[in-house]
């Protein structure tokens, strides 16, 4: 038996890049820099959002996605803490029954523990079983130089986030319309709202304190996308499955091959 390609990692990727919402930022400074969020305009506050986002060292994103047309291969949620030198550990969950599979990261170090739905999506042919119970609660554990794990680990990497968000422009920037202070998980938050191509677009942006981004949806022409933000600039956790938790990539190799 064999695995197919970690391309479903690519989709999530993709998705977690907040080409999202987050509108170019102008280039013009108005000495607002000491005004309550709240009093600025809705285009000053996407900047400040953004110039958050580009600025930091870490964050802990939680991606959910909906829609009528996903398979098994596609993303349908991600919970991870990233940073900048591409270090993570999470979650992710994929489309239509695909299953799940936790993931860490440290350097070019991956363990990947897969559900037994995963296997079963994974693994064609039959042998998503035997595969799950073979490495029932245990880390698949290599590199990135190794296909399956560089693919899903790409996730990690926050600095291509970053380059994303940085080139992506909006020339529908000066519709964004600004909303009345509301609260998003106990945070104090501005909503900057915006419609384009028959879809509906929030950024929530931080009231008080630094002007982060708290949540961004988007909604409408079959689909359904909340990401939410937080603990900017926190390190990812340094713990990493033990040996006894984990399998060498090498032997589940050696094992897809004799089947």
């Amino acid at each position: 038996m064999s695995l197919k390609s970690g391309r479903a990692a690519t989709g999530v990727c993709a998705a977690a890049a907040l080409a999202l919402l987050v509108p170019a930022c102008s280039s013009d400074d108005d000495g607002d820099k000491k005004d309550k969020t709240s009093d600025l305009s809705a285009q000053k506050i996407s900047d400040k959002a953004k110039q958050e986002l580009l600025d930091a060292t870490s964050v802990h994103i939680k991606l959910e996605e909906k829609g009528t047309d996903a398979e098994k291969d596609d993303p349908a949620s991600m919970d991870l803490t990233l940073d900048r030198d591409g270090n993570c550990t999470g979650k992710l969950t994929f489309a239509a029954g695909g299953g799940s599979a936790d993931l860490v990261k440290r350097g070019d170090k991956v363990w990947m523990r897969p559900d037994s739905a995963f296997w079963k999506n994974q693994v064609p042919g039959g042998d998503g079983a035997a595969a799950a119970e073979l490495f029932k609660n245990r880390y698949i554990h290599g590199s990135t130089s190794d296909p399956l794990l560089k693919g899903l680990s790409e996730v990690c990497d926050l600095k291509k986030l970053q380059k994303t968000v940085d080139e992506d422009s909006d020339d529908d920037r000066d519709k964004l319309k600004k909303g009345d202070v509301t609260t998003v998980d106990g945070t104090k938050v501005v909503p900057l709202t915006s419609t384009e191509d028959g879809k509906e677009k929030t950024l929530y942006v931080a009231s008080e304190g630094r002007p982060y981004l708290i949540r961004a949806t988007e909604k409408g022409d079959g689909e359904d996308k909340t990401t939410t933000l937080s603990d900017y600039g926190d390190p990812v956790p340094t713990k990493t499955p033990s040996a006894g938790e984990s399998v060498d990539i090498a032997k589940l190799q050696e094992q897809l091959q004799k089947t």
